[in-house]
């Protein structure tokens, strides 16, 4: 009876971490986005082309929105639009993971990630730099922006390696052409 009781307690103590861990990540996506990625499943070029567009709208977004004199809560919507762009990076990054393990060519997608990469950069700096900002709003969302550059900066530095690695590797014949080219866009 008593083990029964701890794992139903044990039960329950599971079931509301799990609660509240979801309640913290919502998803970054809208649904015609994650429409769009479900869409682009097979395709290197495509699917990281969509996270690039998708990472961007909201850095745009949230520089709409701090310009825009009648917004309300601008601190709270600068959080939530920074990890977005974070959740969806560390997205597009373990999708591009899964590219290399499977050998995929993805060279032109690279060039475009890294070109973003440099103004992903620029527009988080300029965040972070910006005069104006009273320090105790600046604070509230200071975290998450850090976080958020140093993963770009790093990020930007792997996939500039990666790039390389992929040049090379395809002067050898050792990567895969678009897996959906020889599938006919099927999982393999």
């Amino acid at each position: 009876m008593i083990n029964f009781r701890l794992r139903f307690v044990f039960f329950i103590f599971l079931l509301l971490v799990g609660t509240s861990v979801a309640q913290r990540h919502r998803e970054p996506l809208t649904q015609p986005e994650i429409d769009q990625i479900r869409d682009a499943s097979w395709e290197p070029r495509q699917r990281l082309t969509l996270y690039v567009q998708f990472a961007r709208a909201r850095l745009v977004k949230m520089e709409q929105m701090r310009n825009d004199s009648k917004t309300t809560n601008r601190v709270r919507q600068t959080h939530d639009l920074l990890d977005d762009f974070q959740l969806l990076y560390d997205e597009l990054n373990d999708n591009i993971d899964t590219y290399v393990d499977r050998k995929d060519d993805i060279r032109k997608p690279l060039k475009l990630i890294i070109d973003a990469d440099t103004e992903f950069q620029a527009k988080l700096r300029a965040l972070k730099d910006a005069a104006g900002i009273p320090a105790e709003e600046a604070h509230q969302y200071e975290f998450v922006l850090t976080n958020v550059l140093e993963t770009v900066d790093s990020s930007a530095e792997d996939h500039r390696k990666l790039l390389a690695d992929q040049e090379d590797a395809a002067k050898h014949k050792k990567l895969n052409s678009s897996s959906s080219a020889k599938n006919g866009g099927r999982p393999e």
